[in-house]
């Protein structure tokens, strides 16, 4: 079966799948850490509610079996752990037989946590995770050579990440079409990271270019993915050069490095790593490998229907199991940055004469003179849809309210997920919530004041509350 093989790519392969476990442990990690405040039994949006209003058919998860604060954990701290061995080389290291189900539990596992995780899991980077996650179950191990038809099935990924996003944009705003984009978008990205604020002060004529060049790599290096080798590898190493200059830029959680390992797979790097055997794979093996393709390409027709829809969704999952999904980000830049800035007091009345003090976040912008940090791969979730909430109160409806009960509360959980708590001592009396319109200094304003920040206030977004009682 010598059209099965392709031993070329062995060392892509073993990049993709050390890569992807390394990211698997980062999403396990990410949920372990944060899921009690955010969705655990006394979260804001508690797991055993959102399960009465659904059906295992609807939101596949092995809680619908029994939920618990300590069953959820265990699966987070079990994946990551089994994610963690694998990025160390476990896969290979026992038969084909017993990698394939390894990678399966890591995918069911994260599957239970998506499907539950409501809100704070509805990005698209998780449906990136499971999609790849389910092919690296046929991509087999360091028995077989590997599969062509998986390692097609992986750029066919690529291609939709990329291409996905390529068409969202110049279908989109107009700032991408004149490549203009880039004058804001450093600045409003939902979390700036440690470079940003450079990457904003860039030339414009360099932003123009760096527009243009990003259509390039997203409308057009995508289709070579397809062509023979090298110019299959040429493509992918200028998707992961693209990728890199978005991971300095900013914080993607795992897009940009999930994007990068995928690329990673479809690289010949057999000059460097030699000659690999082509045992023959076993019967079984083949047949689900073909049985994959024939699902996916079936599964394919509605994310192609997307692309080429001139009403094209972003980041959307057509069953369950977000085994084929649809992909894309950024159609609008914004060209202002509102910021919601949470303070407590804890004055019985508040007054004129109140003093607030401001609960400082870990990623997100808050306090003026602090240099913006770098948490990608890892993913501050609340962070993240602070600034949704920022864009429009509807956004967070179903959360923002118990977000504000837990502060008033005092919850340990909830207060772990931020980076400062104003009251260490005692729970404030009252907690309100103000609207700031943010932009990045100039370089005069950073050498006079330090800050990197220059804000002022816009309005009340929530009024001063307390708790009943």
């Amino acid at each position: 079966m010598e059209w099965f093989n392709a031993p070329e790519l062995w060392m892509g392969r073993t990049v993709f799948q050390r890569g992807l476990a390394v990211l698997y442990c980062v999403a396990f990690l990410s949920a372990a850490l944060q899921f009690r405040a955010l969705i655990g039994e006394r979260g804001m949006l508690p797991v055993p509610a959102f399960l009465r209003r659904t059906t295992p058919l609807r939101s596949p998860s092995l809680f619908h079996w029994r939920y618990s604060d300590r069953l959820f954990a265990a699966v987070a701290w079990s994946g990551a752990g089994l994610a963690a061995a694998m990025a160390a080389g476990a896969g290979d290291a026992v038969p084909l037989a017993v990698a394939m189900p390894l990678w399966l539990v890591l995918w069911g596992l994260y599957l239970s946590i998506v499907n539950v995780g409501q809100t704070w899991y509805s990005f698209g980077w998780e449906s990136l995770l499971l999609e790849a996650g389910f092919l690296a179950v046929f991509l087999g191990n360091d028995d077989v050579a590997p599969p062509l038809l998986v390692l097609l099935l992986l750029r066919w990924l690529l291609f939709r990440v990329e291409f996905g996003a390529g068409l969202i944009k110049i279908r989109g705003d107009a700032c991408w079409r004149n490549l203009t984009c880039l004058y804001h978008h450093h600045e409003t990205q939902p979390m700036p990271g440690p470079l940003s604020w450079f990457f904003h002060r860039l030339p414009r004529p360099l932003h123009r270019v760096e527009v243009a060049a990003n259509h390039v790599v997203q409308l057009g290096v995508p289709f070579l993915l397809f062509t023979p080798q090298p110019v299959a590898s040429v493509a992918a190493g200028l998707m992961i050069a693209t990728q890199l200059w978005l991971v300095l830029s900013g914080n993607f959680a795992w897009l940009n490095w999930l994007t990068i390992v995928l690329a990673a797979s479809a690289l010949d790097l057999s000059a460097l790593t030699g000659d690999h055997p082509r045992p023959d794979p076993p019967l079984w093996y083949a047949a689900l490998v073909l049985a994959l393709t024939a699902m996916v390409l079936v599964r394919s027709y509605r994310p192609v229907r997307n692309l080429l829809s001139h009403d094209q969704a972003m980041n959307r999952s057509y069953d369950p199991f977000h085994l084929v999904n649809t992909y894309g980000a950024f159609g609008t830049v914004g060209r202002v940055r509102d910021e919601i800035v949470v303070e407590g007091t804890s004055d019985e009345v508040p007054g004129p004469d109140t003093e607030w003090r401001a609960y400082g976040f870990k990623g997100k912008p808050g306090d003026p003179g602090r240099w913006p940090r770098q948490f990608a791969p890892y993913h501050l979730r609340l962070d993240w849809l602070m600034w949704f909430a920022a864009l429009s109160p509807g956004y967070a409806r179903e959360w923002f309210g118990p977000f504000v009960e837990r502060l008033l509360a005092g919850d340990r959980d909830t207060l772990r997920l931020l980076g400062h708590n104003p009251f260490p001592d005692a729970p404030p009396v009252h907690v309100r919530a103000l609207l700031y319109r943010y932009r990045f200094s100039t370089w005069s304003e950073l050498r006079a004041s330090g800050d990197w920040w220059q804000r002022r206030l816009l309005r009340e977004y929530l009024p001063p509350v307390r708790l009943r009682g």
